[in-house]
């Protein structure tokens, strides 16, 4: 059961629509790998760079460093045809009818699949791929959150300033996030202090660095320790591209090598004196 919508109130910065929206019936799909007494929906969007069926281009992961060579949703199930094209749709929905989709989010979670029977607490991912790609679109999840206090909701960022400025100072008592390493913002993660996640090559690694591990339940992001360790999906060319670091080993390398390029171009030449 779809209905579908002319696009109307794009956000400027992400271009013009040109074709329908397509709503469909559940925005939130239920976790793959949640049990039933854990009761975990999932948002999902694109990762990082692409391009829509109407040509335009976008970046659903605007500050992903690293990561974006390495993520599990750029490969295997996440880019193929049915799959990639329906985290496409969601993404097409906020870029060309933010205010749409806002409303069909708010009036969804009052339905009685996101109220636990027995007393417990519902929650969602948002974002098992993508990220706060603008600040219009956190806003708006930042209003969803708020109508619907009866859900729990949980994220995995790279979008560190954007969080600091615009969640941290007055933040949704249902809303948890966590940074995690592999941005390009990695270095305003203050590890002592921000809930933060790192991916490590394997479980012994993670362990030997003072870790918790996620691997028991994904629900950790919420309830767990600050420090959270995530192993690399088993996808063997990331992992062999990985090469046994951790994200955040990788992108202070990356960063590194970045200031050691700046160095050795050195200053811009002077122009010409006019005298």
């Amino acid at each position: 059961m779809n209905e579908t919508t002319r696009a109307a109130g794009a956000d400027p910065a992400a271009g013009n629509g040109t074709g329908a929206v397509r709503r469909p019936r559940f925005l939130l799909l239920p976790m793959r790998y949640s049990s039933a007494s854990e009761r975990v929906y999932k948002w999902t969007l694109p990762a990082h760079e692409g391009e829509l069926p109407d040509g335009r281009r976008y970046n659903a992961c605007p500050t992903a460093g690293v990561c974006a060579d390495l993520c599990y949703a750029r490969a295997g199930h996440f880019q193929r045809g049915t799959v990639l094209a329906a985290h496409q749709r969601n993404l097409q929905y906020v870029m060309d009818d933010l205010p749409g989709w806002e409303a069909q989010m708010t009036q969804e979670l009052t339905h009685r699949r996101y109220r636990a029977a027995d007393g417990g607490t519902v929650h969602v991912r948002v974002h098992d791929a993508g990220d706060y790609w603008s600040l219009p679109y956190l806003q708006a999840w930042l209003r969803i959150f708020r109508s619907a206090p009866h859900v729990t909701f949980y994220s995995y960022t790279k979008q560190v300033a954007l969080l600091e400025k615009w969640v941290r100072p007055d933040p949704p008592a249902n809303f948890h996030w966590r940074y995690s390493y592999g941005g390009t913002q990695d270095d305003l993660i203050d590890p002592l202090h921000h809930a933060h996640a790192d991916v490590f090559p394997d479980e012994e690694s993670l362990e030997a660095a003072g870790y918790t591990s996620q691997t028991p339940s994904d629900l950790r992001a919420v309830y767990g320790p600050k420090t959270l360790g995530v192993t690399a999906n088993n996808i063997p060319h990331l992992k062999k591209r990985q090469g046994g670091r951790t994200f955040r080993a990788l992108q202070r390398a990356a960063n590194a090598d970045k200031r050691g390029r700046r160095r050795t171009r050195g200053p811009a030449p002077r122009r010409p004196s006019a005298n």
